[in-house]
């Protein structure tokens, strides 16, 4: 969902579960947080409205254009915030190189934005017709095109079957070749009209190329690595007692942040705040629909002093 910010020329998306996440990020005046994935800066407006004149609020993200709409949009706010235009991986650069150790919270906020699916130039949507780009960061050399065209067949179905959980991924890789030989695959309504024909439309409410929108997405800009390569990380840029908030929309991503959090809750590093993921609420999906497939889990650093004594007492 998208929405006019009164006085503001500029259109920006509603930030999904927002109340959950200001509450676990227990925000504090003076504290540092970091938005990873800050996109037009929903979420990071409402931490710099709490964090107040002491606090700083550091955003990255790969999307250029997402960020120029966050800086006017927290500049109405204060000029305590620090933008980035950088994938989340190279976080622990970008701290050093500010000389800041530890933060107070860390959010995440994954998947694909309102913006970037309405921008018809970017190619997310399957809806709109669209050159097939699927770029988060679109100085990257890789678009969906590119992909489309060259991977060979068996990377198709890797693709399909692994980002995308599609269990007729031959079937579409196999058609997805035999299109190209024809002609090549240059829109966003070709790959939709392709996946939908291979599929059938069927009776459910998930259009049929949904699922291979995503995974071709996904593939583009890595985003699965990309995630399985930071969660490990996080708790290195925590203070004790810090939190780490994730939103995800799918499968893939919430489940490698359950594994995460699990692994480092197994290595006495996080203590996991949301033994089961936090859902919207129905009048947020009724205002929201996009927040319908939102899950939150939230971790914590561990307070390294009360967990050695508690495992002392209880080993007396």
């Amino acid at each position: 969902m998208i929405t006019q910010i009164p006085g503001c020329p500029k259109v920006f998306h509603v930030p999904v579960l927002l109340d959950e996440v200001l509450q676990h990020l227990s925000l504090k005046k003076d504290g540092i947080y970091i938005d990873c994935t800050i996109g037009e800066g929903g979420h990071s407006e409402a931490i710099l409205e709490n964090i107040g004149e002491t606090g700083l609020l550091i955003g990255l993200d790969k999307d250029k254009k997402a960020l120029n709409i966050a800086e006017e949009r927290l500049s109405r706010i204060s000029r305590n915030f620090i933008l980035i235009n950088s994938d989340f991986l190279n976080l622990s650069f970008h701290l050093k190189r500010l000389k800041i150790d530890k933060v107070e919270g860390i959010l995440f906020d994954f998947g694909v934005s309102s913006l970037q699916i309405e921008d018809l130039s970017r190619g997310f949507s399957f809806k709109n017709n669209g050159p097939l780009d699927m770029r988060f960061d679109v100085s990257s050399p890789l678009t969906c095109e590119e992909l489309i065209n060259q991977a060979p067949y068996l990377e198709l179905c890797r693709i399909l079957k692994d980002f995308g959980e599609e269990r007729r991924a031959s079937l579409i890789a196999r058609n997805i070749v035999r299109k190209r030989e024809e002609k090549r695959i240059n829109t966003t309504f070709e790959l939709s009209e392709l996946a939908s024909k291979t599929l059938g439309r069927g009776k459910g409410k998930i259009d049929p190329a949904t699922r291979t929108f995503q995974a071709f997405r996904i593939a583009v800009n890595r985003e699965i690595e990309s995630i399985e390569k930071i969660l490990p990380q996080i708790p290195n840029f925590l203070k004790e007692k810090g939190k780490v908030c994730a939103i995800s929309y799918h499968s893939l991503e919430d489940r490698l942040v359950k594994w995460g959090f699990r692994a480092a809750k197994e290595n006495g590093i996080l203590k996991i705040i949301t033994k089961k993921p936090i859902r919207s609420s129905p009048e947020e999906i009724f205002k929201n629909p996009r927040s319908r497939s939102a899950k939150l889990r939230v971790a914590e650093k561990i307070n390294f002093v009360l967990e050695s004594n508690k495992r002392f007492e209880n080993y007396n």
